[in-house]
């Protein structure tokens, strides 16, 4: 998920040939309280007349409980935004405030439902509710970690290791799990440190996480090339997948594999490594089934 800022055109009208799978246009952070109704056009504007193919477009608008946060809503629904992304969330009433605004947009140009929800989770407090947050909506297709805010809640900072971002990391995964969406980490600013951002991308794949936020182009290739499973992954995986179905044929509840026998988690795992290869490109969904 690419981070581009609201108040920039000519970064909005490129962002889509790089390839990232989403595109979150902000309105909130990287835009200054001047620029805030000049970026709100805008981004309606590049929604409205930018073809992004199947890009999945995502804009971050300001909290509800500012000047701003309503007239986004309103500009990005009517625009077909895919996803709105809530900034510093902290309880599952401010989804649910969210929502009826939606919900009154939505009916207004009777597009009811199309609008989808993420929380962006910031705050000690936010971590703390994050299944509730997670669980507030049906709109709610993901919660995401923005770590920066949290680590100023924590009254700490940032490390290379990324120790103090542990526990919400863990807790942001566990709650989208429980809640059956899924979960998105946070930005690695450091752009002179590709190694560094490499290591942070294969930590949250190990701890549960779906993808990653990125600020730069250069940074989506590294998160592909962790997210992409292996040959041997893919080859080991498919055979799983076989063993199952040509199982179930025979109605036996018994799954070996080269020998070693299958368990339903092992099944789970192969299905996920073959889901994110279909994803990635690296193999079509026909040879998948």
């Amino acid at each position: 998920m690419m981070f581009v800022p609201g108040n920039n055109p000519g970064m909005m009208a490129d962002a889509h040939i790089y390839g990232p799978d989403s595109i979150m246009l902000d309105l909130e952070d990287s835009v200054t309280m001047a620029e805030k109704d000049a970026a709100r056009l805008l981004v309606y504007n590049a929604l409205k007349t930018i073809d992004y193919g199947s890009t999945e477009m995502v804009v971050r608008i300001n909290p509800l409980s500012t000047p701003y946060g309503r007239k986004d809503v309103e500009a990005v629904v009517k625009a077909g935004v895919d996803v709105i992304r809530m900034p510093k969330t902290e309880t599952a009433d401010e989804v649910r405030e969210l929502e009826a605004e939606i919900l009154r947009v939505e009916e207004e140009i009777g597009a009811v439902g199309r609008t989808q929800i993420m929380a962006a989770i910031e705050s000690a407090l936010g971590v703390v509710n994050a299944y509730a947050i997670a669980t507030a909506s049906s709109r709610m297709m993901g919660i995401a970690l923005g770590a920066e805010d949290y680590t100023a809640n924590l009254k700490t900072s940032r490390t290379p290791g990324g120790a103090e971002l542990l526990l919400a990391r863990q807790q942001i995964v566990v709650a989208a799990r429980a809640a059956g969406i899924a979960c998105f980490d946070t930005v690695f600013s450091n752009l002179d440190d590709m190694e560094g951002f490499k290591a942070e991308v294969e930590l949250i794949k190990t701890l549960g996480f779906d993808g990653k936020s990125i600020i730069n182009p250069r940074q989506i290739e590294v998160v592909n090339q962790v997210f992409t499973p292996s040959e041997k992954e893919i080859v080991k995986a498919r055979a799983i997948v076989a063993a199952i179905k040509e199982a179930q044929a025979k109605g036996s509840g018994v799954i070996a594999v080269n020998g070693k026998m299958v368990d339903r988690p092992v099944v789970l795992r192969a299905e996920r490594t073959i889901a994110l290869a279909v994803a990635a490109g690296v193999l079509d969904k026909e040879e998948a089934l």
